[in-house]
């Protein structure tokens, strides 16, 4: 039997069960609406997405949405999208698109033709002797103003004037993750759908790797990838268990493990990834795996075969200009494989790609959601691909072939009209494996008042 690697930190937690009013009532969601997304800091967008001044995107969180805009070098601003005279979007997004973008130096109302600038300000008003000889008081007029901050590459904002400082509110994860460079990633791609369930029910479908085994058969000829969950503060992180001596296999750039000569394995597993899930790997990594069995002998321990294939990869990527960070073994481990960034985000870190989900509400119905999977990697100096968001519908012919999300798609769906059951008490999480979603409501009812679990 392998050994597994101890860890002190991964005591058993005790068993609790969740209130399962946190997943389809209105007065709930109205509470996350009035206690939560005007509180905390929330993931908008890359940086790289708007390279120059007067960029500008949409960004809509339930009811509320916002202009966020490059105004300089390094500054970005965020204002409601909204004219301070009648209430109209400076902005429309079209229905089904994810946001609106563009350049501008102005936004000019579409009812009366009241203009602002970048920095918020009303520089003109119609009419403006209807006022007075002096006009209207244009500081009155000013759009309401939100905070912005970049970290990993991203921008965020938050509505809460008294809010904490972005690192102070992401930490411990920039910390732990400064290593991965992530803002040197560039976004792949960037797939997005309406669905029904509510926002909770599309994270904690990644929350944890409990699920891989069943949900995930294809992977289950690759070894084992059950994993620990982790509480840290207001976040939580997963990574995967892994065999003494083999501490980098806990990252998500990993071998196969089995009975199955590791270099075929490895080729197998990396290959089915690309072409199933498009994620977590790159095509430098399948190349490499691929020439695993002309450049390593057969029976080659595991150790080094992933010593041997990661190496080649780096080699391969530093030809072309794309330099790898270099997290040691230690960091890999203790960074584990994802970030549950609170409330909405989850960063899955890797050496040299990363996938990204979120999940928003979609109106005021606890029962839909929008959500978002993001694939980033490391592309040579200059060199961005400037991936689009796709609407993907679930029924869409792209997920014919990418078949790993849909099967996650399907316990979403499922697990939404099945907490609605007649006798259903709440979820109740595996006490290892799962204890971040135990966290993640623990600190949902910090906020919000209500909900948080109890113990069996």
């Amino acid at each position: 039997m392998t050994e597994i690697l101890e860890n002190p930190l991964e005591a058993l937690s005790k068993p609790y069960v969740i209130p399962v009013e946190a997943y389809y009532s209105r007065e709930y969601a109205q509470r996350e609406k009035e206690k939560l997304w005007s509180k905390v800091w929330l993931n908008v967008a890359r940086v790289s997405e708007l390279p120059k001044f007067g960029d500008f995107l949409t960004y809509a969180i339930g009811d509320d949405e916002f202009i966020v805009i490059r105004t300089g070098d390094d500054t970005f601003k965020a204002y409601s999208n909204v004219c301070s005279h009648r209430g109209r979007p400076l902005i429309d997004t079209e229905p089904g698109e994810h946001d609106a973008r563009g350049r501008r130096r102005q936004f000019v109302c579409g009812f009366h033709g009241w203009r602002y600038d970048t920095e918020g300000a009303c520089t003109y008003v119609a009419e403006a002797e209807d006022w007075g000889p002096q006009g209207p008081d244009l500081d009155q007029y000013h759009l309401p103003q939100v905070t912005v901050d970049t970290w990993g590459g991203w921008i965020w904002l938050t509505m809460n004037p008294d809010a904490e400082p972005l690192l102070d509110y992401l930490s411990p994860i920039p910390e732990l993750l400064e290593p991965f460079q992530l803002e040197n990633m560039r976004c792949r791609w960037r797939r997005y759908l309406e669905f029904d369930c509510n926002w909770k029910v599309a994270l904690e479908a990644f929350m944890e790797t409990y699920h891989v085994p069943q949900t995930h058969p294809e992977f289950r000829v690759f070894g084992s990838f059950l994993g620990w969950s982790r509480a840290q503060g207001t976040h939580s992180h997963i990574g995967y268990d892994a065999p003494k001596g083999m501490e980098e296999n806990q990252a998500k750039v990993r071998i196969a493990q089995g009975t199955e000569d590791a270099r075929l394995s490895t080729a197998k597993m990396q290959n089915f990834t690309w072409e199933a899930v498009n994620t977590n790997t790159t095509q430098t990594l399948v190349d490499a795996a691929n020439r695993l069995v002309d450049e390593l002998p057969e029976d080659t321990p595991a150790p080094e075969v992933l010593k041997h294939w990661l190496s080649s990869a780096r080699r391969d990527d530093e030809a072309r200009g794309v330099i790898w960070p270099t997290p040691t073994p230690e960091q890999s481990a203790a960074s584990g494989t994802a970030w549950q960034v609170f409330p909405n985000f989850q960063i899955g870190h890797g050496l040299n790609n990363a996938l990204c989900y979120g999940a928003r509400p979609l109106g005021d119905d606890p029962n839909k959601c929008i959500f978002e999977a993001a694939v980033y990697e490391i592309y040579p100096p200059g060199e961005d691909p400037r991936a689009p968001w796709i609407n993907t519908p679930v029924d869409d012919p792209y997920w014919d072939t990418h078949i790993v999300l849909p099967q996650d798609f399907n316990n979403m769906g499922a697990i939404q009209k099945g907490m609605k059951r007649h006798g259903f008490q709440g979820n109740k999480p595996n006490p290892y494996r799962e204890r971040g979603i135990v966290n993640f409501h623990r600190n949902l009812a910090r906020y919000l008042g209500t909900g948080a679990p109890r113990e069996l």
